[in-house]
């Protein structure tokens, strides 16, 4: 049952061609784009100056490691950027049958709560291929880059950044798919459409001038209410220790444990919360 809620949402989803180009492939393209045009603009201020001053050794730098670029690409992902297009797409899944009123047609031909969870499941598969395509469209703006600047390609990566780019990966995922979980509440608790996409990033802008506003409060950022209030603190002190290695570099102790702690909270909360209320909804004019 929850697996053919899963293939119809996917198949929904897949028709909206335009949902798909926003969510997945929109800001990878605008990055690649945006990255060439700086290129561009570098190679022909270093041919004006080459021109200009011959004498002058222009070092353009050395070798292009494709596997630290991926390691980069992946640490960069739950940009604010890729949350707001990624919530075009997602929005649209969660609030679709509430606009377009089709809830009591399809509600009769599943449970209600496999409904909504097999939304949630495409929406982990969508993300997980928007970051399959931001690697790789890090990984071709890198290539175009060095070949406008002349500077070699290579490829390594050991252990430990293999190690890094796993748990950027893993954690940027979770990190976009907990976002979208505010979007899904603000669906069922609103039925709209325009709720789902503006309420999550209103909670954003109020949870960002909050974490400017801790020393204010009293709070530190490792303090259990500063990383429960802010899951974006919490994703923030989970890449920190990531990029530390195992000891947590400047992280002090115990404080991973209450990011972890965060982020399922604000994962799990919302998608209970939204199966909770979905359950006892009228549809009947939905």
């Amino acid at each position: 049952m929850l697996a053919d809620a899963i293939l119809s949402e996917a198949y929904r989803f897949a028709r909206n061609r335009m949902a798909v180009f926003w969510t997945v492939l929109f800001v990878p393209i605008l990055f690649l784009v945006f990255g060439t045009l700086v290129a561009l603009f570098t190679k022909a201020r270093m041919a004006e100056i080459a021109s200009q001053m011959p004498q002058v050794d222009l070092d353009v730098g050395g070798p292009v490691n494709l596997g630290l670029s991926l390691v980069k690409s992946a640490a960069d992902f739950a940009n604010p950027i890729v949350l707001l297009f990624v919530l075009i797409g997602v929005a649209t899944l969660y609030a679709g049958d509430y606009r377009w009123e089709t809830w009591r047609l399809t509600s009769a031909r599943n449970t209600r709560a496999n409904l909504l969870l097999g939304k949630v499941g495409v929406v982990k598969v969508v993300i997980l291929l928007a970051l399959a395509v931001w690697l790789i469209g890090g990984l071709a703006g890198d290539v175009i880059k060095a070949a406008m600047l002349a500077r070699p390609v290579t490829f390594s990566m050991d252990g430990g950044d293999a190690a890094q780019f796993l748990g950027f990966s893993v954690l940027m995922w979770l990190r976009v798919i907990q976002f979208t979980m505010i979007g899904l509440l603000a669906a069922v608790v609103t039925r709209s459409l325009l709720a789902a996409l503006f309420v999550p990033l209103v909670v954003a802008i109020g949870q960002f001038f909050l974490m400017q506003a801790l020393p204010i409060l009293g709070l530190e950022p490792g303090d259990w209410l500063s990383q429960l209030m802010l899951p974006g603190l919490a994703a923030d002190t989970l890449k920190a220790l990531i990029e530390g290695g195992p000891t947590g570099a400047s992280i002090p102790d115990g404080v991973g444990i209450k990011a972890v702690v965060s982020l399922v909270v604000w994962t799990v909360g919302p998608l209970a919360a939204s199966i909770a209320l979905f359950q006892r909804q009228d549809l009947s004019k939905e």
